[in-house]
């Protein structure tokens, strides 16, 4: 029998764990991992060479935008995550294993809720259930769903067992209706499932004329017939638009989901959604079967000290931010992150991790565009005013730390931010083709290549466009590792060799000193001209400051 590519033919492994053994349910999941097999698992291939730094500006505003996708850091939350998640799709199979036949029991009950139109209903009574219910509350932006969606990427969705002739889907997700009613989260499932394994669900049950108990009862049964692991419930916040009957009915009905039908799930939504949970003590308790989890944004705490070793263990705001500061396709870019840019940082994003990962991205094509090719607080707080202002509310609410605040801003949608990054990639591209009309050389790729890698490397560009000229004309076979020895050469040589430019370099004025090289006393005048304070101790720190206290002590 041949099988859809997204469905995988069962591959059996004993379990080490004794209540696991026997059930071909758990059996063909993948092993439990370890913690840093997890993290393997979980971390974002972000695919970066460092010479892609010079490659052409549009080049890399793709590059960069790809960030947003491909980043991701594994953090003790997502550890945490992962472990109830790996407990909730093998405790689930526990009382549903097919080859003891409490799969088919747990199916009988399916068949008499049918026919009753009672979800209570049940043929076998000693059918039990080890089903548990997590919930996960956090406010926009801080990862709940993709999190989520990445670990249950570590398993196989769709497993089919030929000595059972039967399907497993080890997790499901769905949303919650918009408008809150229990038929369209019936019919977001039944579409999920006809997706995965090419069923006819929604033709069959959706579309009819049934009550809304019917499909509720034909949802239990189908979540047991294709072996559902665990039920992820997505955007759980929503059900506040409906009235309060509603939502006691739908979290009734998750409540059996779990003690009766015997499916694990997962309700993800943000702090609007804790009230719904305490609506009656019962949905509260289920909501928390195996522990609720309330994901606040990352904190920006001091280093600790390890008992083990005595020395400072980096905070993961600390480890978060060093991983993210690598990926910079910028001509200057500053490889340590200081401490200023880190706590500026923190203070524009609140450790929300979307808007630290956008704010990083939009800083950069900033600077791509601007000639700055550098990051800085400056910068950071600039971007922040003018393309950040849509989550302004949520960042000041976060300040607070009111609750209330929090809750009433904790769903904010970033589709102007998201509109904004496509912005400043269209003016990139605009900047390019006026760079074109500047530079005689510009239609050549690698012609462009090597004079942003000499410019990184601190040489002027006056006096490098002449050179990239004489260099492709009289060597066209050299690739540009050849070439640029041979430049440096010309370029550390007497003016006289070296065929001057028509005119004198102009004087940089005093609004274009932010486009220095670090190391230029210019630059830093612009970043702190403000704080002469500020900018004394910006120069102590580059060791432009002579410290003549030492010096008069050492020579007396």
């Amino acid at each position: 029998m041949t099988l859809p590519p997204n469905i995988f033919r069962a591959m059996y492994q004993e379990s080490e764990i004794e209540r696991y053994k026997g059930n071909p349910f758990i059996e063909a999941l993948p092993r439990v991992s370890k913690i840093e097999e997890l993290k393997t698992k979980l971390e974002g291939k972000v695919k970066y060479n460092p010479a892609a730094g010079y490659l052409d500006a549009r080049q890399r505003a793709h590059e960069l935008c790809g960030l947003l996708d491909d980043f991701f850091q594994p953090l003790s939350m997502h550890v945490a995550l992962e472990e109830k998640i790996a407990l909730m799709i093998r405790g689930g199979y526990v009382a549903r294993n097919i080859a003891t036949g409490q799969l088919q029991q747990h199916l009988q009950n399916g068949y008499e809720r049918l026919m009753t139109g009672d979800i209570s209903s049940f043929r076998f009574a000693e059918a039990p259930s080890t089903a548990r219910c997590l919930s996960l509350i956090g406010c926009s932006g801080c990862g709940k769903s993709s999190s989520v969606l990445r670990i249950l990427a570590t398993y196989p969705q769709a497993i089919y067992h030929e000595q059972y002739n039967t399907y497993q889907l080890t997790y499901l997700r769905i949303e919650c209706p918009v408008d809150g009613s229990l038929k369209s989260l019936c019919l977001n499932f039944f579409k999920e499932v006809d997706k995965h394994l090419n069923t006819d669900l929604t033709e069959r049950y959706g579309y009819k004329r049934h009550s809304t108990e019917v499909l509720l009862s034909f949802m239990g049964q189908v979540a047991n017939q294709y072996a559902i692991g665990v039920l992820v419930i997505d955007e759980i916040q929503r059900l506040g638009r409906k009235q309060k009957e509603g939502q006691e009915r739908m979290l009734e009905f998750f409540v059996a989901l779990v003690n009766i039908i015997g499916v694990p799930v997962i309700l993800v939504g943000t702090p609007k959604a804790r009230p719904i949970f305490e609506l009656e003590l019962q949905s509260a308790r289920r909501s928390t079967g195996i522990g609720s989890m309330v994901w606040e944004p990352l904190p920006q705490h001091k280093n600790r000290i390890d008992k083990t070793t005595g020395k400072p263990k980096p905070t993961e705001w600390r480890l978060l931010t060093d991983k993210l500061w690598q990926y910079q396709w910028l001509i200057h870019r500053d490889e340590p992150l200081t401490e200023e840019i880190r706590n500026t940082w923190f203070e524009l994003s609140q450790g929300v991790l979307d808007i630290v990962v956008k704010l990083f991205v939009l800083a950069q094509l900033r600077a791509i565009i601007t000639g700055v090719e550098r990051l800085s607080s400056k910068l950071l707080m600039k971007v922040y005013e003018s393309e950040l202002q849509p989550i302004h509310p949520m960042i000041e609410a976060l300040k607070s730390g009111k609750v209330r605040s929090i809750a009433k801003y904790s769903d904010l949608k970033y589709k102007e931010i998201d509109k904004r990054l496509l912005e400043l990639s269209k003016q990139i591209s605009e900047v390019a083709a006026t760079k074109s009309d500047t530079l005689p050389f510009a239609s050549d790729s690698e012609a462009m290549r090597l004079y942003n890698l000499l410019l990184g490397m601190g040489c002027e560009s006056e006096l490098l466009i002449p050179l990239v000229q004489r260099a492709i004309k009289d060597h066209p076979n050299l690739q540009v590792r050849g070439l640029i020895p041979l430049v440096l050469e010309w370029y550390e040589q007497t003016p006289i060799e070296v065929e001057e430019p028509k005119e004198k370099p102009a004087l940089i004025k005093l609004k274009d000193w932010h486009t220095l090289p670090g190391d230029d006393l210019r630059f830093g005048y612009s970043q702190h001209k403000k704080q002469s304070g500020e900018l004394y101790q910006y120069y102590k720190q580059q060791g432009k400051i002579f410290d003549i206290e030492s010096w008069l002590k050492q020579s007396v």
